[in-house]
């Protein structure tokens, strides 16, 4: 049985308690959480005794600046950190000197100083760092690996990846604290190194080059002004009349408990206006990466899409593949002018697009062939419980090597850095050029 610890009591924070609470109640139990917001820290402390019968004493509380205590006196294992992705670099450090191991939600870090820390603590303390890339896991995008490996395709020499976040989901970065750059490191890192780390492990291969380009062109008060849009109040819980760009905190419980409820302890608004002041972060982005055996990617994102999804076509030397996953089909807005996302009350009114996945092989002078997807069931298409898995029980024999380490998490993020600078500079970086090295 470990002993866990967790840093960060926000939202993401309830997949890692819900697993240590059930699903792996028998190798891990957690002692230990700490937060800079009380309220926050409280809640999930009570929710472990309201859901998975945990005494009322059994989780120690700690405030930021106890990390090193709560290693020692609870005698960690492991700590989990699901804090904002500027405070990752300090906290893993401070984690691996006290003497246990860290799992990471993606971003391992935002930048090339804080991973260079990172690496120099590891290396100092042969202490382990697992960063936590459910993607891998989705089984759609295993298929995809497998064929790429199986040869079918011939060796791998180019990726078109286009990936679309829609009107809800989309628009929550720019809600939250994601929406100033210096926190998270922009989409290119926070979202982004997600989708770099499945081209890094479907080619088995590094990344050497990066250009990109960008910018915030839909949200932010400038675009809205550009636009004509009439004032709006400045957060989304507010009597009255509700656009469908507002989040009102009361309307989930969930998210009223953790944050309006708790606001008064330090000011942070979970709820701002999209279209107000102080958006630092990009929304429409493109990349080209080379990797160093010979592939290119050529890579969009963009943040404010009416659907969600996206679109993978690999070339080889002897045919294509193609990954096409609508995550969801549409965002409408209902007659009293509540935003919808549940998929299944979207079916009539999107035609044939539909919530789905499909992955097809077209080799040279051939027909195509559709490629069978197994079924998951849960989160990422039954990706979180296989992570979630991996990381409590520790990674078994896998022939498509999914399970990740701060190599991997640092190869994801150092597109997303050379790509920031890249954009700042207006030529083409390595990671090199900003002092990462991704070898191992």
């Amino acid at each position: 049985m470990q002993r866990y610890g967790l840093i960060g009591a926000g939202h993401r924070a309830q997949m890692y308690t819900d697993a240590i609470g059930d699903a792996h109640a028998d190798a891990a139990v957690l002692v230990a959480i700490a937060d800079s917001n009380p309220g926050r820290l409280a809640f999930h402390r009570q929710r472990m005794v309201d859901e998975y019968g945990y005494a009322a004493d059994a989780i120690a509380a700690y405030g930021p600046d106890d990390i090193e205590s709560m290693v020692e006196q609870q005698h960690l294992d492991k700590v989990i950190v699901t804090s904002p992705d500027d405070t990752h670099a300090d906290i893993i450090v401070r984690v691996l000197r006290a003497g246990a191991d860290a799992v990471v939600e993606k971003p391992l870090t935002i930048d090339a100083p804080s991973a260079r820390r990172i690496l120099e603590a590891v290396h100092e303390t042969g202490r382990r760092v697992v960063v936590t890339f459910n993607y891998r896991y989705s089984p759609r995008n295993s298929a995809l690996k497998e064929v790429i490996t199986s040869g079918r395709i011939g060796t791998v020499l180019s990726i078109t990846f286009e990936w679309v976040l829609d009107t809800a989901h989309g628009a929550d970065y720019f809600r939250r604290w994601h929406r100033e750059k210096a926190n998270s490191g922009g989409l290119l890192v926070h979202k982004s190194s997600h989708h770099f780390d499945l081209v890094n492990w479907w080619l088995a291969d590094i990344p050497v080059r990066v250009f990109a380009s960008g910018g915030l062109r839909f949200y932010g008060a400038e675009n809205a002004d550009e636009r004509g849009l009439p004032p709006r109040p400045e957060r989304g819980t507010h009597d009255g009349e509700h656009g469908p760009f507002e989040l009102d905190l009361r309307d989930d419980p969930r998210l009223k408990a953790l944050y309006l409820d708790n606001e008064h302890h330090d000011g942070y608004r979970r709820d701002q206006d999209v279209f107000g002041p102080g958006v630092t972060t990009e929304d429409n982005l493109a990349v080209i990466v080379d990797y160093a055996g010979g592939a290119t990617l050529s890579y969009a994102l963009n943040a404010h899409s009416p659907w969600e999804g996206y679109r993978v076509a690999v070339n080889g030397t002897e045919g294509r593949a193609e990954l096409e996953v609508v995550e969801r089909a549409a965002v409408l807005v209902d007659d009293e002018g509540k935003v919808i996302i549940d998929p299944s009350a979207m079916a009539d009114a999107v035609g044939d697009r539909h919530k789905g996945e499909r992955l097809t092989v077209q080799r040279h002078f051939s027909g195509v062939e559709e490629v069978e997807i197994p079924e998951g069931t849960g989160g990422h298409g039954g990706g979180d419980a296989l992570l979630l898995s991996d990381v409590f029980n520790g990674p078994g024999e896998d022939p498509l090597g999914r399970p990740s380490d701060y190599i991997d998490g640092l190869r994801a993020i150092a597109v997303g850095i050379c790509g920031n600078e890249s954009i700042s500079s207006g030529r083409a970086i390595a990671p090199s050029d900003v002092g990462l090295d991704l070898t191992r």
